[in-house]
């Protein structure tokens, strides 16, 4: 089995662990659609078996008609990472409607959209694979971040309950769940649960790396090999499962 011209989806593709995705399914051959609300952010670093596609996965109009546009350019979607999402923590009494209706939108509501439209086109190929970039806080509780932990243990959910429905043909679905990652949510967030927890900045970032069991911050390209695993030759009786990249047992 060969990855080499199958057509990928990566959202949020164009920063992070969705580029370090991107460019680890090139480098086996995939031409890769790489979405995001940053047009120039996605042709910065498009070239090479990338290609750049704007999208708001909070728009359902709006995805339903990259997906087209990108089925057109590329053929039927055979991989779908659903990445694209937000990370903020804030106590529920401080959380209101906007702040929640935003989270959703982009964490869930953006997988579901995302993964439906690559359904619709994968579910009539001999082969393919779902993977959603869920969370440590899609297993537990993360503390200051309901909304959040909410969003990824809902990803999870859809993962698992979609592994059902097709359970016995030739798509599998799996959930990435890792903890903190050095990237610009670990940069952003920094700031903000500085504040929250009134410490200095560096003594914030000292709080998330000692979260990860091996005490030290994941590289997106951990991630992304995982991610490579799930849909190279071997993994095909990997399906439902949400797996830890967390450095330890969480």
């Amino acid at each position: 089995m060969t990855l080499k011209g199958k057509h990928a989806v990566v959202t949020g593709g164009g920063t992070g662990i969705g580029l370090a995705i991107a460019r680890k399914l090139t480098t086996e051959g995939c031409e890769v659609t790489i979405t995001g609300r940053r047009k120039e952010v996605l042709e910065d670093v498009a070239g090479k078996g990338l290609h750049a596609l704007a999208m708001d996965v909070r728009d359902e109009k709006d995805v339903i008609a990259a997906f087209a546009r990108a089925t057109d350019a590329r053929g039927p979607v055979q991989i779908c990472v659903a990445n694209a999402g937000i990370a903020e923590g804030r106590a529920l009494h401080k959380t209101d409607m906007d702040f929640w209706r935003n989270m959703m939108s982009t964490n869930l509501d953006g997988a579901f959209l995302t993964i439906r439209e690559a359904l619709k086109t994968m579910r009539h190929e001999d082969w393919g694979r779902v993977i959603g970039i869920s969370s440590i806080a899609g297993l537990r509780g993360l503390q200051g971040a309901s909304c959040y932990t909410a969003t990824k243990h809902g990803l999870v959910g859809l993962i698992r309950a979609l592994s059902e429905d097709y359970l016995g043909r030739s798509i599998t679905f799996n959930a990435l769940c890792p903890a903190y990652v050095d990237t610009p949510i670990v940069t952003r967030n920094t700031a903000s649960i500085a504040e929250r927890a009134g410490v200095s900045e560096d003594k914030a970032r000292d709080i998330m790396i000692s979260a990860n069991r091996h005490n030290r911050l994941i590289h997106p390209d951990e991630v992304a090999a995982a991610a490579l695993w799930l849909v190279s030759e071997g993994s095909e009786s990997v399906n439902g499962q949400a797996i830890e990249i967390a450095g330890g047992q969480m």
